[in-house]
């Protein structure tokens, strides 16, 4: 009974742990763009579209 107690902890462990680096992740990103000048995302973006050959114009 211990060892599947264990395992239940294990596997609820591995399942939370990506959900909360995504969080953090995703809030960052949120974060840090909300900052920034909106110039400097319009050319990020332009340069990303024109490298993955993706038309812009």
């Amino acid at each position: 009974m211990t060892s599947q107690t264990a395992a239940f902890a294990a596997s609820k462990k591995s399942v939370l742990l990506p959900i909360i680096v995504c969080a953090v992740f995703g809030l960052a990103i949120i974060f840090v763009t909300g900052h920034v000048q909106a110039e400097l995302l319009h050319d990020a973006a332009h340069d990303v579209r024109h490298a993955t050959g993706f038309p812009c114009h």
